[in-house]
């Protein structure tokens, strides 16, 4: 796949199918759209383009979006590849290109450099200064412009519409089975393993303390979850933490802490990358160390029934 910073770096041979969003998570609902473009591409004998931005525009736009972004940059690109696109820009996300409308955007961005000859939307996406382009006039510039439109309808999930909304909601509720159906695959978090202050080591439970990549990513709800961690290209099974570590300290601190399982190894420094699979409770705060470890040694014991 091909990845472009910069709309003036663009080269398509003749004409290209192209869609364009966010695709923050890169959902089921955007898999639709994209596997439509891959699709069509091949049957017009064109290119098929993703058109993403960087940043998510609602933290430039929105001076209190402080929801958290489901996948980076890093992330959407290794899922759009897996998804077999070809071209990938990343449109930098300020105030000044805030300011572009829509006509313009798919004047120079699409039709003229891009050369769009179908664009594919989701039903409901919004595009341009104040969001002006949606699907119909989007329909308009379709004749000015000799280009086809496609309006992809929305996927459902237990008679829910998906939505990157709806899924991080999911995450903040601690609901993480209910966000990877929506997602189609395992919410996941990379970072560092970073030092920590030791606890876990010497209570019994050596965790490596997780420092994620992008500030902006979307931390779950405090609790204790059953993972999966990708170390070294191998995935290994554990249990991870998210809380303030009520028991020891009173600390506003959200601290991401990661027992793996029959694992020794000194990581310190080390990259990975951790898979939510299902929450097993709430962060508590315990009367004792000794009533902690049992609690812990009961949270492991479900976690293997879990991957069981």
């Amino acid at each position: 796949m091909k990845i472009y910073r910069d709309i003036s770096e663009v080269v398509v041979k003749e004409k290209s199918v192209v869609t364009v969003g966010t695709f923050d998570g890169v959902h089921k609902g955007h898999k639709d759209i994209i596997d439509f473009v891959v699709h069509e591409a091949l049957t017009e004998n064109a290119e098929n383009f993703v058109v993403t931005f960087e940043p998510h525009p609602r933290l430039v736009v929105s001076s209190n979006f402080s929801a958290g972004i489901l996948t980076s940059l890093d992330e959407k690109a290794v899922l759009f590849e897996k998804l077999n696109v070809q071209n990938m820009l990343v449109v930098k996300f300020d105030k000044n290109f805030a300011n572009t409308g829509y006509e313009d955007f798919v004047k120079y961005y699409l039709v003229e450099r891009i050369k769009a000859k179908h664009i594919v939307i989701g039903h409901d996406h919004k595009f341009g200064k104040g969001r002006g382009g949606d699907e119909n006039s989007l329909k308009a510039l379709s004749v000015a412009m000799n280009f086809e439109l496609t309006v992809i309808p929305p996927v459902k999930e237990f008679g829910v519409e998906i939505s990157s909304t709806k899924i991080r909601q999911a995450l903040y509720e601690g609901k993480v089975s209910e966000a990877n159906k929506f997602l189609g695959r395992n919410y996941s978090l990379p970072g560092k393993v970073v030092e920590g202050v030791q606890r876990g080591r010497q209570i019994g439970f050596p965790t490596a303390n997780i420092e994620p990549f992008d500030k902006n990513k979307l931390i779950p709800a405090l609790g204790v979850y059953a993972v999966k961690c990708l170390y070294n290209e191998k995935y290994l099974h554990g249990v991870l933490n998210i809380g303030k570590r009520p028991t020891f300290e009173n600390q506003d601190i959200v601290f991401i802490e990661l027992h793996i399982l029959n694992f020794e190894n000194n990581i310190y420094g080390a990259s990975i990358e951790i898979e939510f699979i299902e929450k097993l409770r709430d962060e508590k705060k315990f009367n004792s160390v000794d009533e902690l470890k049992e609690q812990i040694n009961k949270d492991i014991i479900k976690t293997k029934q879990i991957f069981n």
